[in-house]
């Protein structure tokens, strides 16, 4: 309770899961302070599914704590889960890209919550070094002070794991029901029951590894479970997360970051940091779209009117076949004919396809996930190119795009500049 009524915790009431999404989807007004409820509940269920002594597999039986260090690491972990995303910045992801000095993310600046001087005497009381929590909190790629064991290694990873990570399940499922669609959801419960800490292996192995690094895994009878997972996340990613109208948004959003902040960055100072959530952006916004001599008037109205800048161009796998960048020669010639201020480009891809993580079949042999599901291993790639114009141009970029599409794309004009 101390940590949920701290102010670094409190601050995320105010910061909207989705960003600008709820434009698009009106009920995605959800937060970050639920989610991150949500993540410390599901890694409170990972973590005594797999330290259940029934549940443990003999070739990692070593890497287990005892019961009073086992108590010990389910109260780390689930602060590491609670606070996971402290260190997010006003409409989350939309504003971050771009938005902060070099060598900065909301990881970074998470470290520095869980490490602040309001915080530091929570974890005092409750004997939890805050080193395990922030270790456990941001994983191993963004936690550089020291190494991770084993036994970390699998506690970072059922937070933020790509495989069964729990920010992860919780966003998706989360988010799903918050907009009202169904491709996000999936079976957690019979997912969460079937999660094993096992040894990794490699893809064409058929012997139980033993010695190799442990990694959290499943049951083979959890398998569809988790191509439920894999395929809900391609699922949201594809119709939601990258919906043309959702990414023009955060383009907008980020535009008008840029022209108002000092700078053009979000400063990294905690106690600015803790004064900054999306209200104050929300009101500035507001402000500047009735302003015309405001430095962020065109992108604030674009929001706040709704005139936000049309899909113009959204390659196809034809136009890759034909050209690797027909996006970006599409933007450049848009550029000369309509010029940089009323065009926008915008592209994605994402992370990895399918996962890599141990199966335990029924008479006990380990197998890779990719060698016994056909589907984990086939999970598409979400990959969006989009072109988006000015509504002062777009009828007049229709037309233009109608006639000189085919000849852009293949004839690769303005890559090369």
């Amino acid at each position: 309770m101390r940590v949920l009524d701290c102010g670094p915790f409190q601050r995320l009431r105010h910061i909207h899961q989705l960003a600008l999404t709820y434009l698009l989807y009106p009920s995605a007004t959800h937060r970050r302070f639920e989610h991150s409820l949500g993540v410390m509940e599901l890694a409170s269920r990972v973590y005594d599914v797999i330290t259940d002594p029934d549940n443990i597999h003999e070739s990692v039986r070593s890497i287990i704590p005892r019961k009073f260090d086992l108590e010990y690491w389910r109260r780390a972990l689930r602060m590491a889960a609670l606070c996971h995303d402290l260190g997010h910045l006003p409409f989350s992801h939309a504003a971050e890209r771009d938005l902060l000095p070099a060598g900065w993310d909301h990881e970074r600046l998470t470290l520095e919550l869980i490490r602040s001087g309001e915080m530091e005497p929570i974890w005092t009381a409750m004997k939890v070094n805050s080193e395990d929590v922030a270790k456990l909190a941001v994983g191993p790629k963004h936690y550089k002070d020291s190494r991770f064991d084993d036994w970390e290694a699998i506690l970072s990873e059922i937070i933020v794991g790509d495989a069964f990570g729990v920010d992860r399940m919780d966003y998706l499922l989360r988010d799903s029901h918050h907009i009202g669609v169904a491709y996000g959801r999936f079976d957690q419960y019979r997912l969460i029951d079937t999660l094993r800490i096992l040894p990794k292996v490699d893809r064409t192995s058929e012997e139980e590894p033993g010695s190799q690094e442990p990694a959290l895994g499943i049951e083979e009878g959890g398998i569809h479970s988790a191509e439920a997972l894999l395929l809900a996340r391609y699922f949201m990613f594809s119709q939601v997360y990258c919906h043309h109208v959702r990414r023009i948004y955060d383009i907008h959003l980020k535009d008008f970051l840029k022209s108002w902040l000092p700078g053009g960055v979000f400063s990294t100072s905690i106690e600015e940091l803790l004064r900054m959530t999306d209200s104050e952006v929300t009101q500035e916004l507001s402000k500047a779209a009735r302003d015309e001599n405001h430095p962020g008037f065109d992108s604030a109205r674009c929001i706040a009117k709704r005139v936000h800048f049309r899909l113009l161009y959204q390659r196809t796998r034809e136009d890759l076949e034909k050209n690797r960048e027909s996006g970006k020669a599409v933007f450049i010639a848009a550029c000369k004919e309509f010029g940089e201020s009323e065009v926008r480009h915008d592209t994605y891809i994402q992370k990895g396809s399918g996962l890599n993580f141990p199966v335990i079949a029924r008479d006990g042999r380990i197998f890779s996930s990719l060698s016994r599901s056909e589907t984990i291993e086939k999970v598409p790639v979400v990959a969006i190119d989009y072109v988006y114009i000015s509504p002062v141009c777009r009828k007049r970029a229709e037309t233009w795009r109608e006639k000189n599409l085919t000849r852009i794309i293949s004839s690769k004009e303005g890559v090369e500049e």
